[in-house]
């Protein structure tokens, strides 16, 4: 095991696997942080990746993952991958005593996941995986929103996450693109869904679904509503999240990301038989001011963080609870739809189960 102790000024190297859809953000997020050092940069792709060599000549290139492994001045590995390679990449990593940084979803299987955790425990390094939206301003905006009870109790909570592309020749998009809803419902409501239940189609290439409607009942009664599609005459990032006292639209990529409405029902009991009154209330609508801070940089920042004073990333619990959900989700699309027990739900997924 090469793992170096990082303490004072010196800087973190870190190195990037997978310079496809992803992996540039991330590169580019690294050199935006003046406590990392990017070391190495490796695909598979030559052509690929000696475009980003003229771009970042500082960078070592390289095909071979062993190179980074092999590397004893090498502190942290940044997988983004595909999904089926993330488990062995970052087994690999962190036998090897690297702190590692996962995009999403963290494996491809809950027993996985939960081995990679385990793994960064037994070896003390850091495990990290990449959710992006737990480090938006508006979704932690609407957190505020909920843990203050301004909203009241949530009743429901419909999301919308389509585009048209990009569709992906090795996953649904229900593991492309549940894990950002995943993510954000897990950390708003913290308890886990007590059913599953997807409907979807594989509408261009067999075996891919490239549209699914997932519905997620959670102890505390809370209704979820996940719409998910690669199939879409436009882009749209849009949840609503409707309480006893005010409702939420939350959408992200627009102007006013968060938008507060003070409107709601109000229903009185009946005294008599056959009677009753509703009452609808109209209040302002709020923006409130969100911060311009990049999620993506806050994220590697906390990594980086992570690795100087050796805590475990506080959402490691949620990067599991996801790869189960989605697991759940396409147990429910194999079997026609029908709710899926998550506390029962233990089998292995295949990936392009239809």
């Amino acid at each position: 095991m090469n793992r170096r102790i990082v303490s004072g000024p010196a800087p973190i190297s870190a190195g990037v696997v997978g310079l496809g859809y992803w992996g540039p953000n991330l590169l580019r997020g690294l050199l935006e942080l003046p406590e990392v050092e990017v070391r190495h940069i490796c695909d598979l792709d030559e052509e690929r990746l000696a475009a980003f060599s003229r771009r970042y000549p500082r960078a070592t290139p390289t095909t071979c993952y062993d190179t980074l492994l092999a590397d004893p001045e090498l502190d942290a590995i940044i997988i983004a991958t595909p999904v089926y390679t993330h488990f062995e990449l970052a087994s690999a990593a962190l036998r090897a005593g690297k702190h590692t940084f996962v995009e999403k979803p963290l494996a491809c299987s809950t027993a996985q996941a939960q081995e990679l955790i385990e793994l960064a425990r037994a070896h003390d390094v850091r495990l990290m995986c990449g959710q992006t939206f737990l480090y938006s301003p508006p979704v932690r905006e609407v957190k505020r929103l909920v843990d203050t009870h301004e909203l009241g109790d949530i009743f429901f909570i419909s999301s919308s996450r389509v585009n048209l592309g990009l569709h992906q020749r090795d996953v649904s998009v229900v593991w492309d693109l549940a894990p950002h809803d995943f993510s954000i419902l897990l950390y708003w409501l913290e308890e886990m869904p007590e059913s599953v239940a997807a409907a979807g189609r594989a509408s261009i290439m067999r075996g891919i679904h490239d549209v699914a409607f997932i519905s997620l009942q959670f102890p505390s009664g809370v209704l979820a509503n996940v719409e998910l599609s690669w199939l879409a005459p436009s882009k749209l990032r849009r949840t609503a999240i409707v309480g006893s006292n005010k409702m939420v639209l939350y959408e992200d990529g627009t102007a006013e990301p968060v938008r507060v409405f003070d409107r709601g029902v109000v229903y009185q009991d009946p005294e008599t038989f056959g009677e009753y009154q509703l009452s609808y209330r109209s209040g302002d609508i709020l923006s409130p001011r969100i911060a311009a801070t990049e999620p993506l940089v806050a994220e590697l920042a906390e990594f980086a963080q992570l690795i100087r004073t050796r805590k475990e990333s506080p959402n490691l619990e949620i990067a599991r609870q996801i790869v189960t959900l989605v697991e759940a989700a396409h147990e429910s699309l194999d079997r026609g739809g029908v709710p899926v027990a998550v506390a029962d739900h233990s089998r292995v997924a295949d990936l392009t189960a239809a």
